[in-house]
């Protein structure tokens, strides 16, 4: 597929979408956990719709958690704050039904003078990498975040100030011999005021939110669709019931790659559907950043409660500039796959996870993302002989660290 011109398609959801809208109120309650009790253990669903939010899940921790306070203040931040909007943090039902961790998972997780910490699940997790942006992953999906970053940023700001929380994007990317050259499409559906006209709504959304993100992608043949059915009134939880997990990939490459079983919110670490996914993304994202390959996957797989993966497995899609079987032995001397090592490697035993939880866990510049790091990038380099450093795409820091406005994310 790299020798030749083809079409590639990645979406995103604005921090209103009330799926997203879950995952940041289960983030938010690990983030919560953690404050207190860094050895917290949280599996947390988060169910919303029309006037309701449903708080569910297994926790073990001595810390106190206020469950209407963490809900409120996350639909607050948001945006949902206007009775209008069909679904205000001041006024929404909260139920909540948390109790503890079932002791035989936790008995296989829980590390003590006699065993290792073990995985909290079996299941296959991917990591990803790709040197096409500075980013180190793939340009749709960078594109269709940034939208998404952008709607929230003139919403909050007030230059668009008839938008409402709901959104989503997506970009159309073509690629010419592997390598993005323009944007062929882009999608954006954005919830408004009743007041306005689609055509401003059009007009406003081009200018204020596409042109700026895009810029030197867009070209006079690109498409624009802007709420294509003509009206986007009614969003968020009345017009589409939510539920964490159900944004994988957006939260992950946008479809480039694979992914595993399992989401990500409201899990801690001692879940390897999360944990296991951001040391995947950090191994491959060290291997691209070092010259080693041009794309590069990483699957592993694990068995509950033993700590070593069951399988390791590194694709670099014929872009290795050495051989895959010596990037697989770099990777074993470099980097522990066990829970506990990743947990220590990447200091995930910390409150930053409600700001994971829009505009994806990867590709995202700031201190919290420790995954992102390309720390081991000259040592894979300088062992693997390679001379030359990766040849990564300058970028814009614009929207980088996403929107900050009255809370942002």
């Amino acid at each position: 597929m790299s020798n030749k011109k083809y079409l590639f398609t990645s979406e995103s959801v604005t921090e209103g979408h009330p799926d997203k809208v879950c995952d940041q109120i289960s983030d938010a309650f690990l983030d919560a956990v953690y404050s207190t009790d860094p050895n917290g253990r949280v599996a947390v669903e988060t169910m919303v719709t029309t006037g309701l939010v449903i708080v569910a899940g297994e926790v073990t921790t001595d810390a106190y958690v206020e469950v209407q306070d963490i809900v409120r203040d996350t639909l607050k931040k948001i945006g949902y704050d206007k009775p209008e909007y069909g679904f205000n943090y001041c006024d929404v039902g909260v139920l909540n039904s948390i109790h503890s961790q079932s002791p035989d998972i936790s008995q296989g997780v829980t590390e003590t003078e006699e065993r290792e910490q073990g995985a909290g699940d079996q299941g296959m997790m991917f990591g990803y990498a790709s040197n096409e942006t500075k980013e180190l992953m793939p340009l749709p999906i960078v594109l269709a975040h940034k939208l998404c970053m952008k709607l929230a940023d003139v919403r909050k700001n007030k230059t668009l100030d008839y938008l409402r929380p709901d959104g989503k994007s997506q970009v159309t990317v073509e690629y010419n011999n592997g390598f993005p050259a323009k944007v062929k499409t882009v999608v954006i559906a954005a919830q408004h005021d009743e007041d306005v006209s689609e055509d401003k709504v059009k007009k406003d959304i081009i200018e204020k939110v596409v042109k700026p993100v895009c810029k030197d992608y867009i070209d006079d043949e690109t498409t624009y669709h802007v709420n294509s059915t003509g009206r986007f009134v009614i969003g968020g939880p009345p017009g589409d019931t939510g539920v964490t997990g159900r944004k994988i990939i957006v939260d992950t490459y946008g479809g480039h790659g694979s992914h595993g079983g399992g989401c990500f919110s409201g899990k801690d670490p001692s879940k390897v559907d999360r944990s296991a996914s951001y040391m995947a993304r950090y191994v491959a994202k060290n291997i691209v950043a070092a010259g080693l390959s041009d794309k590069c996957e990483i699957q592993v797989a694990y068995s509950i409660g033993v700590a070593e993966p069951v399988s390791i497995l590194i694709n670099t899609f014929g872009t290795n500039k050495i051989p895959e079987e010596k990037i697989e032995e770099l990777v074993r001397k470099h980097f522990s796959f066990k829970p506990a090592n990743i947990i220590k490697t990447l200091d995930l035993r910390r409150p930053i996870y409600r700001k994971t939880a829009a505009y994806g866990h990867f590709g995202r510049n700031e201190p919290e993302f420790t995954w992102e790091k390309t720390d081991k990038a000259e040592t894979l380099r300088n062992e693997a002989g390679i001379r030359e450093k990766a040849k990564i795409p300058a970028g814009d820091e614009e929207l980088e660290k996403g929107p900050t406005p009255n809370g942002g994310v």
